[in-house]
């Protein structure tokens, strides 16, 4: 099933955090990176992707890439053409640094109520980088933003009049990002437990 939609998963990021080690290219747990996770279970529903932000580490995957426009704003500065490139379709705005969204999680968003942007919301914010914009209802509002300076992706969610769904314990546990070396490392340590575990079949 092809659905009337595009993905941009966002690798546009300095990493300062990582030592500036591309986010989207650490390894998951199943053995791929998480840009290729994030391409095979964008594939599984029938959505074709593309990488927003143009960054040297990743043009060997050829996938298609989106610049930021304006650059230098932050996230606002990518969804911007994302929305753009999407033109009257919908467009699935992803953070190239979570390795944990299930196709269940993403299902439930893509097959959401009709509205101008649906995110899952956790501690009273939004996700907006795992979200999903009606491009052309949300542009216009997107650029006044950007034309005002106000580049808050959690004020655009607000102004635009977002939708949440709601999430159980194990899908706000999806939403965990790789934000750091630490992040990286207690899952690791999480998963080797989850093995050593009695009836884990080590």
């Amino acid at each position: 099933m092809t659905r009337e939609v595009i993905a941009g998963v966002f690798v546009g990021g300095e990493a300062s955090r990582m030592a500036g080690r591309p986010k989207g290219l650490l390894i998951t747990s199943g053995g791929a990176t998480i840009v290729d996770r994030w391409r095979e279970v964008l594939r599984s529903v029938g959505v074709p992707m593309a990488l927003v932000g143009a960054h040297p580490a990743y043009t060997h995957l050829g996938a298609p890439i989106i610049e930021d426009s304006p650059p230098g704003i932050g996230p606002l500065g990518g969804l911007l053409p994302l929305l753009r490139v999407a033109g009257q379709r919908r467009a699935l705005a992803l953070a190239g640094d979570m390795p944990f969204v299930s196709r269940a999680l993403l299902e439930r968003i893509l097959d959401a109520s009709d509205a101008p942007i649906v995110a899952p919301r956790r501690h009273g914010r939004w996700e907006p980088l795992c979200a999903l914009y009606d491009a052309a209802r949300v542009l216009p509002l997107a650029e006044a933003r950007v034309q005002s300076r106000r580049f808050s992706l959690q004020g655009l969610l607000d102004d635009a009049g977002a939708i949440a769904i709601g999430l159980s314990a194990i899908e706000c546990a999806e939403l965990r990002d790789w934000d750091s070396p630490q992040d990286v490392e207690e899952s690791e340590r999480a998963s080797e437990d989850q093995v050593g575990e009695p009836g884990s079949g080590s």
